[in-house]
């Protein structure tokens, strides 16, 4: 299989387990639910080592330019994740009317049982997300202009620890991790079901995330005069990564890789692919303005612009402090959901598993999308933009 490229090795995952889910009996589903619970604790013990190995000796290397990269990479996220909450919201107030009008009264969601493991391993994360971003920048920007090379030096040894360990654990793991989700998924008719009831909604949202993606990696090779669209097929693998593991940070290693592919410098790529895997959300953003949408035309809730607008602009905000693991953009969600759109527990319940059905295909935009943010920034930030001057 290693002489396989990991694109088709995750596609045959995902083939594998909708056609498997349908047959296996619950032992066998119960196996595989078993070791990716053991590897989704793994994931969530290293990602936040993952950012720090990354994102810390990037932000030395950069040196004195590391402020202003921080800022352009947070400042084109935003201004992303807030495009993308504007588009979902004005395409969703053209057609989500008419298409709600079929569906009467309040739709309810039955969540099927879970498919339970045969034991649970526990491997806590030492910090979490945020608190592993914060100390990178921290020692990351000190390094850099105090020119501490002992520091330095270490942190870049790190690096090394972590890049062997995606390249020999968590790569040759994810078609395995992969193919148990959509085993389980496709087992429990958990997406089915959700899927048979806003088929045309979601119909609509898969255009939207194609249409943002298609913007990004336009304005991407635009800016360094390069084929939009062969930029976006080497992103490929990531985004059919994402949509296996429905995670932004468990996809970094291959983001990461494919970034750099697309010609990306290891410095660049190493610091606004960890970082947007946190803050660079526009298939979340615009997914979760979506259902929110269609709950509000459904339910009665006002759904103005104003009222969307206020939304969105909080929405892109909290969208910094989402986890990057499945269903971790619509749990950060559910403040701004309450407070600006007055949804009561039971349309936050609805919400959730109507994001939680889609979660794979928003995570792949937002992953896929860091790819070309990565791209946009190399052209100011990388070695060739110093060479020019």
């Amino acid at each position: 299989m290693k002489k396989i490229g990991l694109l088709p090795r995750i596609l045959i995952a995902i083939v594998l387990g909708i056609v498997l889910g349908q047959w296996l009996t619950l032992p066998w589903v119960r196996a595989f639910v078993t070791f990716n619970g053991i590897f989704s604790q793994l994931l969530g013990f290293l990602i936040p080592f993952i950012i720090i190995g990354l994102v810390t000796p990037s932000i030395a290397e950069i040196g004195k330019g590391a402020g202003r990269l921080l800022l352009a990479t947070v400042a084109v996220a935003y201004f992303d994740t807030v495009f993308s909450g504007l588009l979902a919201f004005f395409t969703g107030s053209w057609l989500f009317p008419a298409m709600v009008e079929h569906t009467a009264g309040t739709v309810s969601v039955e969540k099927p049982a879970d498919v339970e493991p045969f034991f649970v391993v526990n491997i806590p994360a030492m910090f979490d997300v945020m608190s592993a971003l914060v100390f990178s920048f921290m020692v990351g920007l000190v390094t850099a202009h105090a020119e501490l090379r002992t520091l330095k030096a270490w942190f870049t040894d790190f690096r090394e620890v972590i890049v062997h360990t995606i390249a020999k654990v968590i790569i040759p793991l994810l078609p395995l991790y992969i193919f148990g989700i959509f085993l389980q998924m496709t087992h429990t008719g958990q997406v089915a079901h959700i899927v048979a009831v806003f088929a045309q909604i979601i119909l609509v949202i898969f255009v939207l995330h194609l249409a943002i993606l298609l913007y990004e990696f336009c304005v991407a090779g635009a800016v360094v005069r390069r084929n939009p669209l062969r930029l976006l097929a080497t992103m490929l693998p990531a985004y059919f990564t994402a949509l296996g593991t429905s995670s932004s940070a468990a996809t970094i290693p291959v983001t990461l890789r494919q970034a750099q592919k697309n010609g990306v410098s290891p410095g660049v790529a190493g610091f606004t692919i960890p970082l947007c895997a946190t803050i660079h959300m526009p298939g979340s953003a615009m997914k979760i303005t979506a259902c929110a949408l269609t709950i509000c035309l459904m339910q009665g809730h006002p759904c103005g612009f104003p009222v969307f607008m206020n939304f969105i602009m909080m929405l892109a905000i909290v969208m910094v402090a989402a986890p990057g693991v499945p269903g971790g953009a619509i749990m950060a969600a559910l403040g701004p959901l309450a407070s600006i759109l007055g949804f009561s527990t039971e349309s936050q319940a609805l919400m959730m598993a109507l994001y939680i059905a889609m979660d794979s295909f928003g995570t792949a935009c937002n992953v896929t999308g860091d790819g070309a943010v990565a791209v946009l920034l190399n052209r100011f930030f990388g070695p060739a933009r110093s060479k020019d001057s």
